[in-house]
């Protein structure tokens, strides 16, 4: 028998490359986006279904959920890729970015797990897979927002993998590093106040960096390559890098004392 799993955030990105692995290893996939209208590529498959879901909206969770299990039949695998990345001096955010934020990558987070643990809880099986970020175990400059929101996800995944396991499920986190994707444009939310002058070398550092690294960032197809790992393999593992970057990135976070890894990333942004 097949197995299923659900995709949020599945119009681009890591979402689409995912749902593409998923269905040529022989899975069903549910792709879910704000605009399947807009979706051309993924409605030509097979076992593929396209269906609406934004994760602010929870009447459309609940009816992607049900579309997914009367076309499917059951769901084995939950991947909660949805987000987006808000940068730029605190004091530039409005409260309504702020919250827009930490709705869409953690309580929408929440609010999709919390539909499917029913299911998985009843089939006493089911794999939660929450994209996490590097950015969910270390900062860059003026990310206080974006970071805030993985390391949410980091302890919200680690602490409910002990509540699914009590019926046989598993939670695991995906820490991808830079990824070639649409993420600094429309996935990336930029805010800054020129009248303040303090922030203002922080925010050249970083606008000069962002192409640099982006050079060095890795195709989204190497994470949906962890995902399918993560799905598979087995393992009663919580954590999975994804990308060279991320990797040396997590090696040197774990080595080095917080002075002294805070000092090589300022160093890296000349700072």
């Amino acid at each position: 028998m097949k197995k299923t799993i659900l995709i949020t955030g599945a119009s681009s990105g890591i979402g689409k490359e995912t749902a593409k692995l998923f269905q040529s290893k022989g899975w069903n996939v549910i792709a879910t986006m704000r605009n399947p209208e807009n979706e051309s590529e993924l409605t030509e498959l097979e076992n593929i279904l396209v269906v609406r879901l934004d994760v602010l909206d929870l009447d459309s969770i609940h009816k992607a959920f049900n579309e997914g299990i009367k076309k499917f039949g059951s769901i084995d695998v939950l991947l909660n890729n949805a987000g987006y990345g808000a940068y730029g001096p605190l004091e530039a955010f409005s409260r309504e970015k702020m919250v827009r934020q930490f709705n869409t990558n953690v309580i929408g987070l929440l609010d999709v797990t919390k539909a499917v643990l029913p299911h998985f809880r009843q089939n006493k099986k089911g794999i939660i897979i929450n994209i996490s970020s590097i950015g969910g175990k270390m900062t860059f400059p003026l990310g206080s927002l974006y970071h805030g929101t993985k390391f949410a996800v980091e302890g919200i995944s680690e602490s409910l993998n002990f509540e699914v396991e009590q019926f046989g499920g598993q939670v695991k986190i995906v820490e991808p590093g830079m990824i070639a994707t649409d993420f600094a444009g429309r996935s990336f939310d930029f805010n800054n106040d020129v009248d303040i002058a303090e922030y203002q070398k922080l925010v050249t550092v970083l606008m000069t960096a962002l192409p640099a690294m982006a050079q060095n960032a890795s195709p989204a197809r190497v994470v949906a390559e962890v995902i399918f790992e993560a799905a598979t393999d087995g393992k009663n593992q919580l954590r999975y890098t994804a990308g060279e970057d991320a990797k040396l990135l997590m090696a040197n976070r774990q080595q080095y004392d917080d002075t002294t890894f805070i000092g090589g990333i300022k160093s890296q942004f000349g700072l």
